[in-house]
């Protein structure tokens, strides 16, 4: 096994080198009746951390065996949510906030009720303010995102 190289957000010197995203503890818990105490999620999270899962959540943040996971929460795109998010990731060494909205045409026109210019500029907003509250690790998603065409043509100086 090669060393992990240097961390730095966005950013992977090593080719070769893979960042593990694992989303477990979210996506685990959506299924209905499937809840977890704070505990049961560090259950979960330290074996990940063994096997060396560079993102994981809260709890396991700190310096083991030379080396922090960063430790990434999910929000939508509403000051409300990134807010929550960060209180649960800031205290680690390497959090990460990631934002995310709906960019299809049938999710903007039914389940948000926004136009692209609007679903665009929420985005940038959230981005911007996910940085003004201190992290320094911030990523974008876009939801449902293979029917997201248009989105393709949007520069990504927007989110730098």
């Amino acid at each position: 096994m090669s060393s992990r190289p240097p961390y730095s957000p966005n950013f992977i010197s090593d080719p070769s080198y893979v960042r593990i995203l694992d989303t477990t503890l979210r996506d685990g818990e959506q299924a209905p009746g499937a809840a977890m105490t704070a505990d049961q999620k560090l259950s979960i999270a330290r074996p990940f951390f063994d096997l060396s899962v560079n993102i994981i959540a809260e709890g396991v943040g700190t310096l083991m065996q030379g080396h922090a996971p960063v430790i990434g929460a999910v929000a939508r795109s509403n000051k409300r949510d990134i807010d929550a998010a960060w209180e649960a990731v800031k205290g680690a060494l390497r959090p990460r906030l990631s934002t995310f909205i709906a960019t299809s045409e049938i999710h903007m026109k039914h389940k948000l009720r926004m136009g692209r210019e609007e679903v665009v500029a929420r985005a940038v907003e959230m981005v911007a303010y996910a940085r003004s509250l201190g992290c320094q690790d911030v990523t974008f998603a876009a939801e449902d995102a293979v029917r997201s065409v248009y989105l393709v043509n949007i520069s990504l100086e927007y989110f730098l």
